[in-house]
């Protein structure tokens, strides 16, 4: 095999397709960039059995053929070459690659023990890049990142006509937010649902982020159970992760009028300033009153902070204590100037109620929602 290609649309594709593996992996063959060279030009393939990555791109190709080699070292090489054609061969010495003055001999993998990438061709829609990417920022983080509970370190996609939903949980929150879809089909109420590990799809949003419109399609059946997601010359799969995704859409209160609003960015200042003196755990007191919300924080070594901010409150005060780094990623997702926190009322006098979180705008429904539990105040 031999071919010269462009060295930065090289190293582009060697660090797309990579992104997606695990820095350690079992099986060393998985950790090996699938490189084939036709006529068309290069495609450039990684695979781990639950995620892959496929990218083409333009070569001038001598001699068609195709070669497996370690993908880490090649990305890392290949962003460091000086800026000059990149020239690919095989030869008794393994993979050679020369670019300018610089010459690497490489290690070639065997292309016979790599598995086959997979092929989707089931049923599609399309979705603004720029959405997906922004939902995908808004949602993925509430995912639980204890592996004990599989189902939970997943995000939920829920297709239903012409809106995707993209769910997640760790148990103390949830969050949600709801995108345009086109699936091409006007009157289709049928769901569909997809649960996909959080760490790939964070991946996806911010590899396509500016692609224009991304291809979201459903595959296989069983445990082979697939969702690719296409712009451009790029491609990535992900094994769907199997199990109940519990129904935390049933959660999200009616619509209730004691809520307070606050500015968005005072608060997140407000709220990083007096968190410092508290320990990581702890939560920190809020009190919504009629002068706005003040926040107080007792921590180690007698250290204690207080500070208020502005805010509207409709109803009557209320003293909560939250998770102050779960307030955080909230508020930053909000995307809105000023912020609605909504005071929810539970039947079980016992158990204390959460507070929705949705971005202060005028009139429509909310796109995005944020459910957090509070914490228990012992003093």
């Amino acid at each position: 095999m031999k071919f010269q290609v462009n060295r930065d649309v090289f190293s582009e594709a060697v660090s797309f397709v990579v992104k997606l593996l695990p820095q350690r992996n079992p099986q060393p063959i998985l950790a090996g960039v699938l490189i084939e060279a036709t006529d068309a030009g290069l495609s450039l393939s990684a695979f781990d059995y639950e995620a892959s990555a496929r990218t083409t791109i333009e070569a001038t190709v001598d001699d068609p053929g195709t070669i497996l080699v370690h993908g880490r070292l090649l990305s890392e090489i290949a962003s460091r070459l000086p800026n000059a054609p990149i020239q690919i061969a095989v030869d008794d010495d393994g993979i050679v690659l020369t670019c300018g003055s610089a010459r690497f001999t490489l290690a070639s993998m065997p292309v016979q023990e790599y598995p086959a990438i997979p092929e989707v061709s089931g049923e599609s829609g399309v979705v603004p890049a720029d959405d997906f990417a922004t939902a995908i920022a808004q949602v993925a983080f509430a995912a639980s990142r204890d592996d004990v509970t599989p189902v939970l370190t997943g995000v939920q996609l829920e297709v239903t006509g012409t809106q995707l939903s993209l769910v997640a949980t760790d148990r103390y929150r949830v969050a949600l937010r709801d995108i345009p879809f086109d699936s091409g089909i006007v009157a289709d109420e049928n769901t569909t649902t997809a649960l996909v590990p959080a760490r790939t799809l964070t991946e996806v949003g911010k590899t396509f982020a500016h692609s224009g419109d991304i291809t979201v399609s459903f595959s296989g059946s069983g445990d082979r159970e697939i969702i690719a997601f296409t712009a451009g010359n790029k491609t990535v799969t992900s094994l769907l992760i199997k199990g109940n995704f519990p129904p935390v859409r049933r959660l999200f209160p009616e619509a209730t009028d004691h809520h307070a609003v606050v500015n968005t960015g005072e608060l997140i200042e407000a709220v990083r300033r007096v968190a410092l003196v508290l320990d990581r755990s702890a939560p920190l007191r809020f009190t919504f009153g009629a002068d706005g919300v003040s926040m107080d924080a007792s921590g180690t070594e007698q250290a204690r902070a207080t500070e208020s901010v502005d805010a509207t409150l409709t109803g009557d005060e209320v003293v909560i204590g939250l998770n102050p780094q779960y307030l955080l990623e909230a508020l930053a997702a909000v995307k809105s100037e000023f912020t609605r926190v909504t005071f929810t009322s539970s039947e079980n006098a016992n158990k204390l109620s959460p507070i929705l979180i949705t971005p202060q705008t005028s009139g429509g429904v909310e796109s995005f929602k944020y459910l957090l539990q509070p914490n228990l105040l012992l003093r």
